[in-house]
């Protein structure tokens, strides 16, 4: 996978195609509980640096991620807020409704990046095309408006990306995909790139499902890291925007020390040798059928 520019210190960001920094790293909020321990585990992650967070409508813990936001006495600008509309929230009128609800529910005037979370919704596998059209038109309005800084997608591959771009007028900016060591996505990153849309990651650690990886662990045992701190180093180094999730405070501060050390070539071309096409855990094709 070719490297792009590389994250050197938990404030660094990576511009967008239209000129807006982004935090080049995150914190994911997926599963994080919509209570009082919800609030504080978002609060430790702005604590500990964080400055990226990331939710989504379908999460339902959104009160609780504009909670902490307000909690943590950090000024709202100083915070990149992401969601994304769901599936069933997908059309022109219906995207517009769903942000203004996301936004309430965040208490919040704006967002920083808003996302389409997949391509195809369940009962629009002939048409969603149209659907997703409708929807990208919504959030270029949303744009222009200036409600929103950026938008972009989640999950969508080369093909997905091409139907929406052939009527877009304006460019997706990100694209929020599933990443890790053992499913490295070369083609869509490639598509991304040359297309000049950021490449974000979920499930940087494969839902934990990287952590016994014997190659993975010797690379941690020769920097004297864990497993995830090697996965979430790769992803950097790779140029994409890793998105990490834990509630608890002792992970998320040590998912962030990952500044102090590099992955030389040799470590590079072995984690290379880990990419299984294929490994998805949800499909964007076949969402409906997991």
């Amino acid at each position: 996978m070719k490297s792009m520019k590389i994250i050197t210190f938990p404030g660094d960001t990576q511009q967008l195609n239209n000129g807006l920094p982004m935090p080049g790293i995150g914190y994911g909020t997926y599963l994080a509980p919509d209570d009082t321990a919800g609030v504080r585990s978002i609060l430790d992650a702005l604590e500990a640096g964080y400055r990226l967070i990331d939710t989504a409508s379908v999460y339902g813990n959104e009160k609780t991620v504009g909670r902490a936001v307000r909690e943590s006495g950090l000024p709202r600008e100083e915070i990149f807020l992401t969601s994304k509309v769901w599936n069933t929230d997908q059309g022109y009128e219906t995207t517009l409704n769903a942000f203004e609800a996301s936004l309430d529910r965040l208490q919040t005037d704006y967002l920083d990046l808003y996302l389409i979370h997949w391509p195809i919704p369940a009962g629009y596998e002939e048409d969603y095309r149209k659907l997703n059209r409708e929807t990208w038109k919504a959030m270029e309005r949303l744009y222009r408006d200036g409600r929103v800084k950026a938008i972009g997608v989640s999950n969508f591959l080369p093909h997905h990306l091409e139907a929406l771009m052939e009527h877009a007028d304006i460019m997706p900016m990100v694209n929020q995909l599933e990443i890790n060591p053992k499913y490295h996505q070369e083609e869509a990153v490639d598509f991304c790139r040359e297309h000049h849309i950021l490449v974000e990651s979920w499930g940087p650690l494969a839902r934990g499902g990287v952590l016994e990886e014997p190659i993975l662990c010797r690379i941690a045992d020769k920097h004297k890291k864990s497993v995830a701190q090697i996965c979430l180093r790769w992803e950097l180094q790779c140029g994409i925007v890793p998105i990490p999730k834990s509630v608890h405070a002792d992970r998320i501060r040590t998912n962030l020390d990952i500044f102090n050390f590099s992955l030389d070539e040799g470590d590079m071309a072995l984690i290379e040798t880990l990419d299984s096409p294929g490994h998805y855990s949800l499909h964007p094709d076949h969402l409906s059928e997991e």
